[in-house]
């Protein structure tokens, strides 16, 4: 594995979930890692209670925007290392071509998105997404990811779906 790596999270909307993953890795992954985001369906924005609870948090929300998973198998995109599902609708779907064959892992999140109720509810929800991606991506940044066998790094990815 390389010294830098980017990184993408996808979800079906690339509204939520996939957009507090990309931004938490950002702003905590240093020049180990680039994080990028995007979805099956995106739905054209950013959830506002993803983009208030990471401004909340002190994380840049400057990159974060509803894009296609078509934008990363194009010919001039990242060459990518890792690929994280973090719905389950998205795991399932027919992904893109991906040059290089990154690893995939599933990182499956319940949706803040789905969630009815109150503001104060919703905004639980949200904040349960980002904590349960905070966790895992402090124990992927703790992790010896060069020194790691593929096989290794991938059972070592799918432990922490279960954080």
């Amino acid at each position: 594995m390389p010294d830098h790596y980017n990184v993408l999270f996808l979800c079906t909307g690339n509204s939520a979930r996939s957009i507090l993953a990309e931004c938490i890795l950002n702003h905590k992954g240093g020049e180990r890692f680039t994080a990028f985001s995007a979805g099956s369906h995106p739905s054209g924005q950013p959830r506002p209670e993803a983009l208030r609870l990471l401004a909340a948090k002190g994380i840049s929300t400057a990159s974060a925007r509803s894009k296609s998973w078509d934008e990363f198998s194009a010919p001039d995109a990242p060459q990518l290392d890792l690929i994280f599902t973090v719905c389950d609708n998205a795991a399932n779907e027919q992904c893109p071509f991906w040059p290089g064959a990154p690893l995939t892992v599933h990182w499956g999140i319940p949706d803040p998105a789905a969630v009815q109720g109150s503001e104060a509810e919703v905004m639980a929800a949200f904040l349960k997404a980002f904590s349960t991606l905070e966790r895992r991506m402090d124990r992927l940044l703790a992790l010896p990811v060069a020194s790691l066998t593929r096989e290794a790094l991938a059972d070592e990815l799918r432990a922490l779906a279960l954080l």
